[in-house]
């Protein structure tokens, strides 16, 4: 990861933003030594089709799992035993 101070950010934005752009890396920006912010790629956005495919099949999880809890013990109790109380 590269770390450039606050000058430098000024002097070469254009540069770091294509950097960041091209390598998907992030930069860290400083201030008096210390890190203050990060410079990093936008995510792209989720293609509708495939989000709509990642819920159903999260539907059809749940619908699993459903099927197979016991109608006496709720999630909660479920956690406490798995934790030891």
């Amino acid at each position: 990861m590269i770390t450039v101070g606050i000058r430098e950010l000024k002097e070469q934005a254009s540069e770091l933003v294509r950097r960041v752009r091209e390598s998907g890396n992030p930069v860290q920006i400083t201030y008096h030594g210390k890190v203050v912010a990060l410079l990093v790629p936008a995510e792209a956005t989720a293609n509708p089709a495939e989000e709509a495919q990642a819920w159903a099949a999260l539907d059809e999880l749940a619908a699993q799992i459903g099927q197979r809890w016991p109608k006496d013990l709720s999630a909660r109790q479920a956690v406490a035993e798995e934790r030891g109380g």
